[in-house]
């Protein structure tokens, strides 16, 4: 059985970037419907007492096993995003990260081009990522409850584009998020 993990911060932590009243649908009404459906769906089954990663590798791509692989990767996806974000984040990465964002972006400002694009671009509901693949630092986008760990790409970050992730705040300004997130909220790994 998953549960759900508590949150890293209050939620009124992040202030007139993501209200209270976001975290708390947001977190309380629809993290936890993913934890509860993921739940019900493995009880009893092959997947049951697995961990996450793994029963979103096992689902990954088969038809039979869509509703689990779904709400799995919606579990992972949101807890990822949750420690994504730190009060007073924001800004650019320092250390090895730093550089390596300079390696495979040219600059800072291109990557946060490039990853606020991914998140403005993702067609409907998803996710813009910031991750590892095949050493290198890539940005992708994922749509619904996809995720990258499903093919064995490592995320270090995500910005959930699903619109109760910012409506209550934003309406349909997405790419006023995208960068409040970038700005005001990310908290960048401590390695790459």
């Amino acid at each position: 059985m998953f549960e759900m993990k508590p949150l890293p911060y209050a939620p009124g932590a992040l202030g007139e970037y993501m209200s209270a009243r976001t975290l708390e649908f947001h977190y309380g009404k629809h993290y936890k419907t993913y934890v509860d459906t993921l739940n019900k769906l493995i009880a009893g089954t092959q997947f049951d007492h697995l961990p996450l990663e793994e029963i979103i590798q096992k689902t990954y791509g088969k038809a039979e096993y869509q509703a689990i692989f779904n709400n799995a990767g919606q579990v992972y996806n949101h807890e990822m995003f949750w420690n994504s974000m730190t009060p007073n984040g924001g800004g650019a990465p320092q250390g090895r990260l730093a550089e390596k964002i300079q390696e495979a972006f040219g600059s800072f400002e291109k990557f946060k081009e490039e990853f606020k694009n991914a998140a403005i671009t993702q067609f409907g509901s998803g996710w813009a990522w910031l991750a590892v693949d095949g050493g290198k630092l890539k940005i992708i986008k994922t749509a619904n409850g996809d995720t990258p760990i499903a093919r064995g790409v490592r995320p270090l970050l995500n910005l959930d584009v699903w619109e109760h992730a910012y409506y209550l705040d934003y309406q349909n300004r997405r790419a006023d998020f995208a960068e409040n997130f970038l700005q005001h909220l990310v908290k960048w790994p401590e390695s790459d």
